[in-house]
């Protein structure tokens, strides 16, 4: 059944890979901040839609929802900026993001945020972390700690919230190698990345899973498919997010 999609963060790597994977099948539309970005938008067969995350208000996200199935969250300051951007991005644009979509009038859309894995209270590990998990968790966040932070405080507001359904997706380390259509889901460990092609799939494979609703999902690089890897951690029905 055909969709009607809507990205936040159009024009992120992950994005435009997502996009194009929709787009024969579902009417996307990705929003962006700079008007010379909007043929790039149209290469992938979505619709530009200019908007800024920092300073458009809520009420023109929650008008630019209306009508719409689908919304991703995949926007991110990338660490350009300095603290103050991280926060207003990926913290306050994401709380924003949300004050939108219960904004909207009507039927409400389904809202699939993109986070990182690790993203949590520092002071709960998770059980099935290994002594090497642990390190690299602690050279992480040692690393990017604003970022830690803040993506960790928008998920936080996230999972309180009920006037809608959403989804959230927390891929591994990132890279452009080939997608292998495959990858490790649920309770993953830290150390394999995952390419931006396969976290793409996933996202993209999320569009008509509202079963999902409620559920943080990590995800990494694996071997196992990534369809049946996700239909596995949906059927469990155990979120990986520990707030």
């Amino acid at each position: 059944m055909t969709k009607r999609v809507i990205i936040v963060g159009g024009h992120g790597n992950v994005s435009l890979r997502l996009a194009k994977l929709l787009s024969p099948t579902h009417q996307v539309t990705s929003i962006i901040r700079d008007p010379s970005q909007e043929q790039d938008i149209k290469d992938v067969s979505a619709t530009p839609l200019v908007l800024s995350l920092e300073q458009s208000p809520v009420t023109d996200f929650s008008d630019a929802f209306k009508g719409y199935d689908v919304v991703y969250f995949s926007a991110g300051a990338g660490g350009k900026g300095g603290e103050e951007r991280t926060k207003a991005v990926d913290y306050e644009g994401a709380l924003k993001i949300f004050d939108a979509i219960e904004g909207v009038q009507g039927e409400k859309p389904l809202l699939i945020l993109v986070s990182a894995v690790d993203v949590r209270d520092p002071d709960k590990i998770p059980a099935h972390y290994t002594e090497e998990d642990i390190a690299m968790s602690n050279r992480v966040r040692k690393a990017i700690p604003v970022y830690m932070h803040w993506k960790y405080e928008a998920d936080k507001n996230l999972v309180k919230r009920t006037a809608f359904n959403w989804i959230i997706l927390r891929p591994g380390g990132l890279t452009n190698n080939p997608g292998t259509g495959t990858a490790s889901v649920g309770k993953t460990h830290l150390g394999k990345p995952i390419s931006r092609d396969d976290v793409a799939k996933t996202l993209a494979l999320l569009v008509d899973r509202k079963d999902a609703a409620g559920l943080a999902i990590d995800v990494v690089g694996g071997d196992t498919p990534i369809e049946d890897a996700l239909n596995a951690f949906i059927k469990r029905g155990e979120t990986d997010f520990l707030g």
